[in-house]
């Protein structure tokens, strides 16, 4: 029981960040969902490495397996180390009928992306990051802003009536700023 324990710890140094978060929000009606948002938040590649889940369920006696569901059913939630810039594109029917799918192959294109083979043909859940941890590529079913329909977030700003021109323009802003 104690090398299995010992297996899930994650660094020591980042144990006190986690018992800290968790000793926050716990105890609280879903205190899960809190708990791990914010050690997402705080990982500086926006993600819950699998030994991050372990040590929740450990510390707060809630399921591996619930920890998983809850992280895995959520969105918002990532398993995997995320670029430092996200572009979220939307799938939903009015941005899809407008372009967005252009868009998502376009923007791949150019950051030179492509699905692993088990993703191949499908946009409908993406979330790709380039080699060098710039930039994500995701997408969404629906923001809610059909009106506006293609819809990018990027870093977390909605922008609507989205033309490619528009959007490489971003992207290659971003790559200045971060540079390359």
């Amino acid at each position: 029981m104690i090398s299995s324990v010992a297996s899930v710890l994650p660094r020591v140094e980042d144990q006190d960040s986690l018992d800290r978060v968790i000793a926050e929000q716990g105890g609280r009606p879903g205190s899960l969902l809190s708990i791990l948002e914010k050690l997402q938040e705080q990982h500086r590649n926006r993600y819950l490495p699998m030994e991050t889940l372990e040590y929740v369920a450990m510390r707060t006696g809630v399921p591996q397996s619930q920890v998983y569901g809850v992280a895995t059913f959520f969105a918002l939630f990532n398993l995997e180390p995320q670029g430092t810039h996200t572009v979220s594109i939307c799938r939903g029917t009015a941005c899809h009928t407008r372009g967005s799918r252009a868009l998502l192959e376009r923007l791949k294109l150019r950051l030179g992306l492509s699905p692993p083979p088990e993703d191949a043909g499908s946009a409908d859940k993406l979330n790709l990051t380039t080699p060098d941890r710039r930039f994500t590529i995701r997408t969404v079913a629906c923001f809610g802003q059909c009106a506006l329909a293609p819809v990018v977030e990027v870093n977390h700003a909605i922008r609507g009536h989205v033309k490619e021109q528009a959007l490489m323009r971003e992207v290659e802003k971003l790559r200045k700023e971060t540079g390359r």
